[in-house]
């Protein structure tokens, strides 16, 4: 595996994504890491990496460069969760999203990519996955403990491409009446796949959380693994 970083340049500017390369294979799927609220830290590095040594091309980009490039943030201080939520309040979520699109153009355009994307997110990341999979031409996308799905749930007639999403049944920031909404809104929909996870927490596949639980979130992840094994190839 190899490391870099790539430049996304778009309209409204340019924007860096940390990049990891699989070093087994000359053409590889491609698959675009959707960060949290604290930014492209390290768990957001570990992410990309991981799918790397399983043979993914994995990118994650700089989705708050708008507001302050470059946030590289924990979870484990008062003062980091208080910036975390100072820049989630401040983001832009249709902007992300146009982020996220100019992202997988320049994937899919990379020398490496064997010309399929999918996307992962995780939280705020976890909604953008949603609206990855109704905006763009994703291929596939995987949505962890997504923050406000049921806000954008008009939107799920837009799907046409595979759609995971991870619940936590004990989700603090997505009571059980919003995942009420999002699960019987998409249930019955041809290429969604919904999991649930009972007695789980907000992130509980964030290493180092407070909320990490290395089974269900080793479930969760080998999950994710296969479908994007059966629907980039």
């Amino acid at each position: 595996m190899t490391q870099d970083r790539l430049t996304v340049t778009t309209g409204a500017g340019a924007f860096s994504a940390y990049v990891a390369r699989p070093s087994a294979v000359a053409k590889a799927p491609a698959v675009v890491v959707i960060q949290e609220i604290f930014g492209v830290n390290a768990v957001m590095r570990g992410v990309c990496d991981d799918l790397a040594a399983q043979g993914f091309l994995a990118v994650c980009p700089d989705l708050f460069w708008r507001i302050e490039p470059g946030i590289d943030i924990t979870d484990q201080s008062e003062a980091e969760w208080k910036k975390a939520f100072e820049l989630y309040n401040a983001f832009d979520v249709d902007s992300g999203v146009e982020d996220i699109a100019a992202t997988i153009d320049l994937i899919r355009a990379d020398p490496q990519c064997a010309g399929k994307v999918g996307a992962v997110g995780y939280c705020l990341g976890g909604l953008l996955a949603f609206l990855t999979a109704t905006r763009t031409d994703s291929d596939a996308s995987v949505s962890y403990y997504g923050v406000g799905i049921e806000k954008f749930l008009a939107e799920a007639d837009r799907l046409t491409r595979p759609l995971m999403l991870h619940i936590a049944e004990e989700d603090q920031f997505v009571p059980k009446l919003a995942q009420g909404l999002i699960i019987d809104s998409l249930k019955n929909r041809t290429g969604v796949d919904i999991h649930t996870y009972p007695g789980r927490d907000h992130a509980f596949a964030r290493k180092g959380g407070e909320h990490y639980e290395a089974k269900d979130a080793g479930l969760a992840n080998d999950r994710t693994l296969a479908f994007f094994r059966a629907a980039l190839g």
